[in-house]
């Protein structure tokens, strides 16, 4: 590689592809986390970037020049003259490799990164009960708050951090004239220094961290069929399960899983089935499709009661129950104040369409919801949505209840 005039070759194509690989898939992972229908993108992109931390540390040990850590310049004394000498001398003759701040930098990016990919591969096992870590779901779920916590927290140090990081680059670039912006593009840098040269060997190590990640990230954007991703709870038989809640109930509305509200929930309903949302649901009614026997109501609500939210640690059920507090269970779980809070942004005339036509009808924009599957990538609100004017209740086998 020769040398250009006042420049030196510090960044081969290898550094410099981790350098923005890391940038890429942690900016466009951030940006998913918040949209829970694309949670599936944002793991995917969240592994690659963890791949790419791993991949970096490796490469802090077998690099090339200027990219192991041997030559990284940690001391707080040498950071301290950095910083005066860059306010004394604007125009001063910088060394190859990284400076104190870049150093400093690339340590707390490999720190805190590490963190967040970690938590965040934890939190997809433990609160999603999904991939490899699927297992832990039951036996740490109570901790998922303390995983979102520091999950979120230090991503926004981290942005933090990138914002700094970025600024200090447009002051080398813009007052300091060193072409800084350009640096991590061509590998050139204004610096006093050997060119340095990448190795055919250290290809290898770039190929196989790169071709495992692009692997990783399209299998984890399926979505469901595979054990990067499958969910540990699988799918639910409401039919088999309990054929007389699945018939009886089933003749007016859709049998809702028994995991969304707690067994407080269900004997309220139970217990209001004079006044059932409208209708009257009775031993004695003459209308079958409202006529269950007290001896079916009684196998229906032990199926539900057994298998309520506090039995469940799904992430819906557990989030409900947290968000009751103690409280008494509610008749509906439009009311319960986590529902409120995820469909927050959801405006209200949507509900009032054809396609949905009640806040409680969660079959309308969750694809597999009779199943027991509420997975974020399974969220699809209608499209084209219409309205037309209400007309005179009359029964349909495929209303929603207002659980």
């Amino acid at each position: 590689m020769n040398k250009k005039p006042t420049k030196v070759f510090v960044w081969p194509f290898y550094t410099r592809l981790i350098h923005w690989l890391i940038v890429l898939s942690f900016v466009l992972s951030f940006v998913l986390s918040f949209y829970e229908h694309l949670l599936n993108l944002h793991v995917a992109f969240g592994i690659v970037f963890g791949l790419m931390l791993l991949y970096r540390i490796v490469w802090g040990f077998v690099g090339p020049d200027y990219a192991i850590f041997s030559t990284f310049k940690l001391s707080f004394s040498a950071l301290v003259f950095y910083f005066q000498e860059k306010i004394q001398n604007r125009y001063r003759d910088i060394p190859a490799g990284h400076n104190p701040a870049s150093s400093w930098y690339t340590i707390i990016v490999l720190g805190l990164g590490s963190v967040i990919a970690f938590s965040g591969l934890l939190l997809y096992g433990v609160q999603e009960a999904n991939g490899y870590l699927g297992f832990l779901n039951h036996l740490y779920y109570n901790h998922a708050d303390g995983l979102t916590f520091v999950h979120t927290y230090v991503s926004y140090i981290l942005v933090g951090w990138s914002v700094v990081h970025i600024s200090g680059v447009l002051v080398e670039h813009f007052y300091h004239k060193t072409d800084m912006l350009w640096t991590m593009i061509t590998g050139y840098k204004i610096a006093i220094g050997e060119n340095t040269t990448p190795g055919k060997k250290r290809g290898l190590i770039t190929w196989s961290f790169l071709l495992l990640s692009v692997f990783v990230f399209f299998v984890s954007t399926d979505g469901r069929n595979n054990p990067f991703v499958a969910n540990r709870f699988g799918t639910i038989n409401i039919k088999k399960e309990s054929p007389i809640y699945y018939e009886e109930c089933g003749a007016c509305h859709k049998a809702y899983p028994a995991f969304m509200l707690p067994s407080s929930s269900w004997e309220r309903i139970r217990s209001g089935l004079d006044n059932h949302f409208g209708d009257k649901i009775s031993p004695d009614h003459n209308d079958t499709d409202h006529r269950i026997t007290t001896d079916e109501q009684t196998v229906i609500f032990k199926y539900l009661t057994q298998n309520s939210a506090e039995h469940s640690t799904r992430e819906i059920s557990v989030k409900v129950m947290k968000s009751l507090d103690g409280a008494r269970g509610r008749k509906s779980i439009t009311k319960i104040k986590i529902w409120k809070d995820i469909h927050k942004d959801i405006a209200p005339y949507i509900y009032k369409s054809d396609q949905i036509k009640d806040r409680s009808n969660c079959f309308a924009c969750h694809k597999h919801f009779e199943y027991g599957v509420l997975e974020d990538v399974d969220i699809q609100v209608p499209t084209n949505l219409t309205w037309t004017k209400k007309k005179k209740k009359t029964k349909n086998t495929n209303k929603s209840s207002k659980i």
